[in-house]
C-alpha cells in the first residue's frame, strides 16, 4: 500500500505560479512511476505530467508543457509539480497518483491516489 498527500493548492491569478507537493509513504519502494492529474467540474480525469520514479522518462500533456516542471525527491519521497505562468482553464482539482507497473500515462494505469489540492486561477 502507497499513501499520497498533496499540498500546495490555492487561488492565484492568471501568469502566477504554484508549486504542489505529494508526499508518499508506505510501500513506495514498489512505486515504478508516479503522475500529476487533474479533474475540471464536467470533466474526465486528466494527465498532467508523468515520471519515473528513476526520472529517465517525463512525460507531459501539451496544453502545459513550457509552462509546467514535474520532479521527484527520491530522499523525501516526494513528488513535486512547479506550475508557471498559469491560465484559467488550468482551474481543477490536482491528484498525484504513483503505478505498480510501467504503463501508458493515463489514469486506468495508477494504482494509488491522493485526495486532491484545489487549484483555482482567475482571470
Amino acid at each position: 500500500q502507497v499513501r499520497l498527500a498533496e499540498s500546495g493548492g490555492g487561488l492565484v491569478q492568471a501568469g502566477g505560479s504554484l508549486r504542489l507537493s505529494c508526499a508518499a509513504s508506505g510501500r513506495t519502494f514498489t512505486t515504478y512511476g508516479m503522475g500529476w492529474f487533474r479533474q475540471a467540474p464536467g470533466k474526465e480525469r486528466e494527465v498532467v505530467a508523468a515520471i519515473t520514479w528513476r526520472g529517465n522518462i517525463i512525460d507531459y500533456a501539451d496544453s502545459v508543457k513550457g509552462r509546467f516542471t514535474i520532479s521527484r525527491d527520491i530522499a523525501q519521497n516526494t513528488l513535486f509539480l512547479q506550475m508557471n505562468s498559469l491560465e484559467p482553464e488550468d482551474t481543477a482539482v490536482y491528484y498525484c497518483g504513483a503505478a505498480r507497473t510501467p504503463g501508458p500515462p493515463v489514469s486506468k494505469s495508477y494504482d494509488y491516489w491522493g485526495q486532491g489540492t484545489q487549484v483555482t486561477v482567475s482571470s
